[in-house]
């Protein structure tokens, strides 16, 4: 660790999932910190989760995204860790008392992208495509845009999912593009979906550094990583997802995209089967980004959205 310009033997220690997307990110961030502080020892701790566990289980079943993160919180929060990182969007919108998001560094790309047998694109798929995807949100817009394919849940470190395309016999299957590009897998990318067509997870394409709120050194050391503009649209997007519950497994898309001094924020909300969706958009200064995603989360609950939760949580 580094403490007042002195460099402490004892290792930062890194907590992250033991998928090979995950110890990936987790590397980018920790290469970050070594250029920064080239003193320092940094030790990155793999952590298996709920999540990882039980691949083969619907996550609606046991408990959400939040499944993917709490164990390594708990480290964190014993001292086995000192910092841990994440991708937001399987970060929880109530975080534990003691803990916060100490860094958000630049965001990758948020989009959705589609890896398809022989490179089709969505409009050049067959009639009754079998499309895999473990995400409620991409399945409820995945059926608006292909009305007769067949949507098949699918679940798994994200080569696995490439693999299934053949095991499973699907025509695509749907992912996030961050994962994809980190990974360095892009050249299997069939078509980048736009979020016009496709409304991203709320913290897509965002990894976030978690601390806990008294350690100054490890926030000192992380500060660097902070990019502001994804900061304020990562604001703005779990601004709505916290006015909404933040998801007892309700299909819910946000998309923040700041442009100047200006942001235009995107989501939707909809019913499991994707019978109803809502979608909204508003637009303001970067200083409102939190009142923003309050307003889109309002105006979708005018629309019909209480019922829609109403419903869902009634079951949670």
């Amino acid at each position: 660790m580094i403490r007042g310009g002195e460099t402490i033997k004892t290792p930062l220690r890194i907590g992250t999932r033991g998928s090979k997307l995950a110890l990936t990110q987790t590397q980018l961030i920790a290469d970050r910190i070594k250029r920064k502080h080239p003193g320092l020892d940094i030790e990155i701790v793999q952590i298996r989760t709920k999540g990882d566990k039980l691949q083969d289980v619907a996550l609606v079943t046991i408990g959400g995204k939040g499944v993917f993160v709490k164990e390594i919180e708990e480290a964190l929060l014993r001292g086995d860790i000192h910092v841990a990182v994440h991708s937001m969007k399987d970060v929880p919108v109530g975080l534990p008392e003691d803990l916060e998001i100490g860094a958000v560094p630049q965001r990758e790309d948020p989009r959705d992208v589609l890896v398809s047998r022989d490179g089709r694109k969505i409009e050049e798929l067959r009639n009754g495509a079998r499309i895999g995807t473990g995400s409620l949100r991409r399945t409820i817009q995945l059926r608006q845009l292909l009305p007769d394919a067949e949507v098949i849940p699918i679940r798994g470190n994200l080569d696995t999912r490439i693999r299934k395309i053949e095991s499973e016999d699907l025509d695509g299957i749907v992912v996030a593009a961050a994962g994809m590009r980190r990974m360095g897998l892009t050249g299997q990318v069939s078509q980048y979906i736009p979020v016009e067509w496709m409304i991203p997870s709320a913290g897509q394409g965002i990894l976030g550094v978690e601390v806990k709120r008294d350690d100054t050194d490890s926030k000192e050391i992380i500060s660097f990583l902070n990019h502001s503009d994804t900061l304020v649209e990562l604001t703005a997007e779990r601004a709505f997802l916290k006015r909404l519950g933040g998801g007892c497994q309700v299909p819910i898309g946000a998309y923040c995209r700041k442009q100047g001094d200006r942001l235009i924020l995107r989501g939707l909300l909809g019913t499991v089967d994707g019978s109803f969706i809502i979608s909204e958009e508003v637009r303001g200064s970067c200083t409102e980004s939190s009142e923003m995603g309050w307003m889109m989360a309002e105006k979708i609950l005018a629309r019909g959205g209480r019922e829609i939760l109403a419903e869902m949580y009634n079951g949670c």
